[in-house]
């Protein structure tokens, strides 16, 4: 077997989780190697079809967001989310969302006027992994292999010695490397291998899935085209999601509970039923895309130099579009840590930060989209026999059921308080005060810079992002020209924590959330200390944020 020292950190799967956590490694300047036991470039499967505002956000940081924009549905496509009997039937009710060449200019409905540079995108992971691969083998310091598999590793006080299998050769060799990162899917080895279990519920929703191909649709659809439709009789529920807004679309057959196995229900007249459709219209199934919606959070995140991210970490039904966009937030979480401790003005201990920040939000988002699963499930269940009947009852039913439909769905489609409203309430390089960040919900938030927070986005005189100045690792806020912050850099300096100093003193957009004259910020956009006065505590405040030190009102 060879022998190779070549990276900092090996990235185990090059799905969207994985490509973000190595382009961001790579991006600071870390060496990061990325085992895919697929063959380079094959696509994925048909699974998320939206890119969350925090992880477009994220994609502006690395430099990808623009292009992203510019792929999935057809430009003037509608990204509506329409409830109906049927896909071709009576429409219920409508959540307007706006089509991506509208995205930025659209004031009217409850997806507008995020408080944002970059709203959500809606977007296959057909279209968006290949984008993201792309991107990631430009990087330098970004190293993919291919055709490749990981069968085991050992760790040390040093570091981790894995070995990598060539699927096309059956070659074994070693690659010892600083960290490993089990990006590797709900079936995870690394997972496994760590000692780390999946906890939560098992089931909550079994869904038969199938990718389909049937050019003759969209001419068979009512009124406005829409991205998202859910089809709601008494024969079959279900949701049909637009892929490439012309032939192929996404049909979800939401199984009911007695139904526990995905062949005991007829998936042709399944699918039938909820397009709305007669036994002589035609379509080609493309893929079979089943799966089952559980509630699992694995009970560590982390075991010494072996880390976890995305479904490796956690599986949910992805109500609300938080499936991959919640492992993008690990990812993002991760690199800026591993990125400070392989750089060397970090010690060890920050590391500790990822689990004890990601891994309370993560059980908390879980049971979010759980309670609203279960809602849909009863929803589902009460569909009256005469919602599609033509007289008084059948519309009275079409009209309750619609009201009810939007007001439990407006939430999860249009969710700026998971986007923008979580928070990390216990982590050890924060220095809290004794301001408590505000609750939220999946619908809603109230902007903060209580740290642990996200900062809240604001634009620049000069039309520039605020996000967009935000230096590699932390950065100095300057909110009032006349406070003291040489005691701040000064300890910066001393402890070699790299500190760029942001002076927006004279920003005439700035939130009202903004009351301290100081505020230090993560390149991930949460707050991590504010206050008027830096006179005491710098030097240990500098000590919390490079991960030793206990506690300070600094």
């Amino acid at each position: 077997m060879n022998q190779d020292f070549a990276s900092d950190v090996l990235v185990v799967g090059a799905g969207p989780v994985g490509l973000t956590l190595a382009m961001d490694l790579a991006r600071s300047g870390v060496r990061v190697t990325v085992v895919e036991v697929r063959r380079f470039g094959e696509p994925p499967n048909v699974k998320c079809n939206h890119v969350s505002a925090r992880s477009m956000e994220q994609f502006r940081r690395l430099g990808v967001s623009s292009v992203l924009r510019q792929a999935g549905l057809p430009e003037d496509f509608p990204n509506d989310v329409v409830f109906r009997t049927r896909m071709t039937g009576v429409e219920l009710t409508r959540i307007p969302i706006p089509c991506r060449r509208d995205r930025y200019t659209e004031l009217e409905g409850p997806d507008t006027g995020w408080p944002t540079p970059e709203p959500p995108h809606r977007i296959n992971q057909i279209y968006l992994e290949p984008l993201l691969l792309a991107h990631a083998v430009k990087q330098e310091g970004l190293s993919l292999l291919s055709r490749t598999r990981l069968i085991d590793f050992e760790q040390d006080d040093h570091g981790v010695l894995v070995s990598l299998e060539d699927l096309d050769t059956q070659e074994v060799r070693q690659l010892r490397v600083l960290y490993l990162v089990g990006c590797d899917g709900g079936s995870s080895g690394v997972r496994k291998k760590m000692g780390a279990q999946l906890q939560g519920t098992e089931v909550i929703q079994r869904v038969q899935s199938t990718h389909i191909r049937a050019p003759q649709l969209a001419a068979l659809l009512p009124g406005k085209l829409a991205w998202c439709y859910y089809s709601v009789n008494p024969d079959r529920c279900g949701t049909v999601f637009a892929i490439d807004g012309q032939e192929t679309w996404l049909v979800h057959n939401h199984l009911n509970a007695q139904e526990l196995e995905f062949d005991s229900v007829d998936r042709d007249k399944s699918i039938r039923h909820i397009l709305g459709v007669g036994p002589d219209f035609e379509y080609q199934i493309i893929t079979k895309e089943d799966w089952v919606g559980r509630r699992l959070v694995a009970n560590r995140f982390r075991n010494g130099k072996v880390f976890l991210a995305g479904d490796a970490a956690h599986l949910w039904v992805p109500y609300a579009g938080y499936g991959m966009n919640a492992g993008i937030a690990d990812a993002t979480n991760l690199a800026w840590l591993l990125s400070a401790r392989v750089q060397g003005w970090a010690d060890e201990s920050i590391l500790d930060a990822y689990e004890a920040e990601r891994q309370p939000i993560t059980e908390q988002v879980s049971h979010f989209v759980m309670n609203h699963a279960q809602k849909m499930i009863k929803a589902r269940s009460a569909v009256p026999a005469e919602i599609e009947a033509d007289n008084e009852a059948g519309q009275a039913a079409r009209l309750h059921m619609g009201q009810e439909a939007y007001a439990l769905n407006v939430q999860q489609f249009c969710c700026a308080g998971l986007n923008f409203g979580y928070f990390y309430e216990k982590s050890p390089i924060i220095a809290f005060d004794e301001e408590s960040a505000p609750a939220y919900t999946m619908g809603d938030f109230t902007a903060s810079t209580v740290p642990g927070c996200r900062a809240p986005h604001f634009w620049l005189n000069d039309g520039r992002s605020l996000y967009d100045e935000l230096g590699p690792a932390y950065t100095l806020m300057v909110l009032d020209a006349s406070a003291q912050v040489m005691p701040l850099l000064e300890a910066a300096q001393q402890a070699q924590v790299p500190l760029k100093v942001l002076d927006v003193s004279e920003q005439s957009e700035r939130p009202s959330a903004y009351t301290h004259k100081l505020l230090i910020c993560r390149t991930d956009q949460h707050v991590v200390w504010r206050g008027d006065d830096c006179t005491v505590g710098s030097v240990e405040l500098m000590q919390k944020l490079r991960g030793l030190g206990e506690k300070t009102d600094a």
